[in-house]
């Protein structure tokens, strides 16, 4: 039997196919959900998420969000989640320094509202390559 895994941003439908094992991090740590897994519904917080299926392992980075596993269908409802294969690192660096700078310029203004944006986005960024990272040569 299959789990049916769906991850959904307020964009678009990230993934949506049959796996073997989900590892995500949520506000109780990382958890695995494997086919037959009992009911659940928690909070998704920011890190990688892990897909695995038959011997293809796929790495996502994910901001945050809900879980919910029903009858071997998962179904996560993200911010903003993104596969590591389509994580251009020079980006992801770029907007690590303009981040960065912006967390700055928001400090010395003592204008948290701006601070809290540039501290999201540092964050993404910072997950962005940490995922990449461990992407797989093909």
């Amino acid at each position: 039997m299959n789990l049916t895994l769906e991850i959904i941003t307020p964009e678009k439908i990230v993934y949506k196919d049959d796996v073997d094992e989900v590892l995500v991090e949520t506000v109780n740590g990382q958890i695995g959900i494997l086919p037959n897994h009992i009911g659940l519904l928690t909070q998704v917080v920011p890190g990688e998420l892990i897909i695995k299926k038959g011997k293809s392992v796929q790495f996502l980075a994910i901001t945050g969000g809900f879980l919910e596993v029903i009858k071997n269908k998962a179904t996560i409802l993200a911010d903003y989640a993104v596969r590591s294969d389509q994580i251009e690192v020079s980006r992801a660096l770029a907007a690590q320094k303009r981040a960065e700078q912006s967390v700055k310029e928001a400090k010395e203004k003592a204008n948290d509202r701006d601070f809290a944006i540039a501290e999201s986005e540092l964050r993404r960024a910072i997950l962005e390559l940490k995922v990449a990272r461990k992407r797989k040569s093909p």
